[in-house]
């Protein structure tokens, strides 16, 4: 199932990795090994920001995914289960609606 993984990142040790000119390399690392569908990078809080579309089919897979981004970079991490428009047309939404009517 496709999760939307948002990682924000506090400003140390961001800051420091950039002067150090190693920043590329790990964000280049983490990005292998999250293998995301799709990514983006902002701005969330006055943070930098990376925003991915990344597949799980298990939950055991989540920390294979957000650990490179805890472990480089202290940053916090959000997730949410996301649909595409099929997925939510085969949710059943009318029956449920049917059956939880008044």
């Amino acid at each position: 199932m496709r999760m939307l993984m948002y990682v924000n990142f506090p400003v140390e040790p961001f800051n420091t990795l950039v002067k150090n000119g190693t920043v590329g390399g790990k964000i280049q690392q983490a990005m292998e090994d999250t293998n995301p569908e799709a990514a983006y990078f902002s701005e969330e809080n006055g943070e930098r920001c990376g925003v991915f579309v990344v597949n799980v089919s298990k939950a055991s897979e989540v920390p294979t995914l957000a650990e490179p981004w805890f472990l480089n970079f202290n940053a916090r991490i959000r997730l949410r289960i996301c649909m595409t428009p099929e997925d939510l047309g085969n949710a059943g939404l009318d029956e449920i609606g049917k059956k939880y009517a008044n």
